[in-house]
C-alpha cells in the first residue's frame, strides 16, 4: 500500500506539472505526459492460478524544447521504478529479467539532442538530421507506451530496441528517409541504471528506411545487430534483428482510423535460436468513443527462472530452456470523459484478451505444467490521464519529430 500511495502521489505531481508547466516561451517549449490507473485480472499465472491487482503505470512527463529551427532537445522521464518496481502483471510479457510481468522502464526514458539542416541534392533539396543521447534505436515500430492499448504486446523486445546511448544520422529525399545509428548493446536491468557507455558504446548498430507515399501512410524496414543485450559485461550472444512495418493514421470525418501491421525476427547464435512475431493493430475513433483490436502471434524465449516472475540475469545462451508461441487477441473500447476542448483529457478503457500458449521448440519448459493449461484470458480496466501526449512518437527523432 505504501508503494501504491507513493505512486499516486507521484502521479499527482506529474499531472500538476503538466497542467501548470514552467513559464517558458510557448512557441519553443511543449510539455506533455500521462499516467494510467489500471486493474488487471488473469485467469492463470505461473504456478499460482488466477491473480488480480491494481497498479499505476506509465507515469511519464515529456518535454520538447526548440532551441532554434535547426536544434531541439527532447526529454522523457518515466517513474515506473516507483509505481511498479516489481513489474506490471502481463501474461506473455518478458524482458530485462522479468517474465509474465512487464518490466519498469528507466527513469530517464529519453534524453536526446536533435539537429536538422537542408542541403542541395541533385537540383532538389535534401534534409539531413542527427541525434545524440539516450532513447530508442532507429529500429522497428513505436514504443507501445505511445500507442492506444493498455496491454503491452508480447513482442516488445523483438520490435523495439530502447533506452540505449545512441548516435544517429538521417537523410531525407522526397518521401524517403534513411537513418542509421551506433549504440551500446547492453539493456538495463533496473530503473536507475545507465548504459555502459565507456566499455560498450558503438558495439551495436541499426538502420531503418521509412517511406511516406501519402499523408498518414508509412512503410518501414529495419535491421540491427545487437551485441550481448542481456549480459551487460558483453559475454552473451549477439542478436540479429529484422523488422518490417506498415502504419496508418488518418482523419475520417469527426473521427479517424489508426492501424499498424508488423513482422519482426530476432536470431541468436547465428540462427540457433530464432524468435518471430506478427502483429496487427486497428483502431477506429468517432467522437468520444474508440474501438480497437490487436492480434499477435509471437515467439518467446523461456529462460531459467529464479522465482515466479523473474528470470536469471546475467543471461547466457544456456539460460534458454525452450521457445513458446503466444497467440493473443485483444479487443477494447475507450470513452473520453472530459470535454473535447479541455486542455487535458481523461479516458476510461476496457480491454479483454484471450489467447493460447504452445511449445514451439521442445525443451525443458512445458507450458502445461507451468500454467496448468494452454489457454488463458485477461481483463483490464484503466483510467488514463493525459496532457499533450498524442503527438509524441517515442523513437522518432530529428527529421521524424513533430515540428519537422
Amino acid at each position: 500500500m505504501r508503494r501504491l500511495a507513493a505512486g499516486l502521489g507521484t502521479g499527482g505531481l506529474i499531472v500538476g506539472a503538466l497542467v501548470s508547466p514552467p513559464s517558458l516561451p510557448a512557441q519553443r517549449v511543449t510539455a506533455g505526459g500521462q499516467l494510467i490507473g489500471i486493474w488487471h485480472a488473469l485467469d492463470r499465472t505461473p504456478d499460482g492460478g488466477p491473480l488480480r491487482e491494481f497498479r499505476v503505470v506509465q507515469p511519464v512527463v515529456m518535454l520538447t524544447a526548440r532551441v532554434s529551427t535547426a536544434l531541439s532537445l527532447r526529454a522523457t522521464a518515466n517513474l515506473e521504478g516507483l509505481t511498479i518496481p516489481d513489474g506490471e502483471l502481463l501474461l506473455g510479457g518478458w524482458g530485462e529479467g522479468f517474465v509474465d510481468r512487464r518490466h519498469p522502464h528507466t527513469y530517464v526514458h529519453e534524453l536526446m539532442v536533435e539537429a536538422v539542416t537542408a542541403i542541395g541534392c541533385g537540383g532538389r533539396q535534401c534534409q539531413i538530421g542527427a541525434f545524440l543521447g539516450k532513447g530508442f534505436v532507429p529500429f522497428g515500430s513505436d514504443d507501445p507506451m505511445s500507442r492506444p492499448f493498455l496491454r503491452f504486446p508480447v513482442n516488445h523486445h523483438l520490435a523495439q530496441i530502447l533506452e540505449r546511448a545512441i548516435l544517429g544520422v538521417q537523410a531525407r529525399h522526397g518521401a524517403l528517409t534513411v537513418e542509421g545509428a551506433l549504440f551500446n548493446g547492453d539493456e538495463p536491468e533496473r530503473p536507475g541504471q545507465w548504459p555502459r557507455i565507456s566499455s560498450r558504446f558503438g558495439d551495436s548498430w541499426a538502420a531503418r528506411a521509412t517511406l511516406v507515399p501519402a499523408a498518414g501512410l508509412e512503410l518501414s524496414g529495419s535491421a540491427a545487430r545487437v551485441r550481448s543485450p542481456e549480459h551487460r559485461p558483453g559475454a552473451g550472444p549477439t542478436q540479429d534483428k529484422l523488422h518490417a512495418g506498415l502504419r496508418i493514421d488518418r482523419a475520417v470525418g469527426a473521427g479517424g482510423i489508426r492501424g499498424l501491421a508488423e513482422w519482426a525476427r530476432t536470431s541468436e547464435l547465428d540462427g540457433f535460436f530464432v524468435f518471430a512475431s506478427l502483429l496487427v493493430e486497428a483502431q477506429w475513433r468517432q467522437g468520444r468513443f474508440t474501438v480497437q483490436y490487436r492480434g499477435e502471434d509471437t515467439d518467446r524465449p523461456e529462460e531459467e527462472r529464479l522465482e515466479r516472475f523473474r528470470s536469471a540475469r546475467p543471461h547466457l545462451e544456456n539460460s534458454i530452456l525452450g521457445i513458446t508461441r503466444w497467440v493473443t487477441h485483444t479487443a477494447g473500447v475507450s470513452a473520453r470523459l472530459t470535454p473535447v476542448a479541455a486542455r487535458g483529457r481523461l479516458d476510461g478503457i476496457v480491454e479483454i484478451t484471450s489467447g493460447r500458449v504452445t511449445a514451439r521448440r521442445a525443451g525443458a519448459f512445458d507450458p502445461q505444467i507451468t500454467y496448468g493449461g494452454d489457454r488463458f484470458w485477461s481483463a483490464s480496466l484503466g483510467l488514463r490521464v493525459s496532457v499533450n501526449s498524442t503527438d509524441h512518437r517515442m523513437g522518432r527523432y530529428a527529421l521524424h519529430g513533430a515540428h519537422h
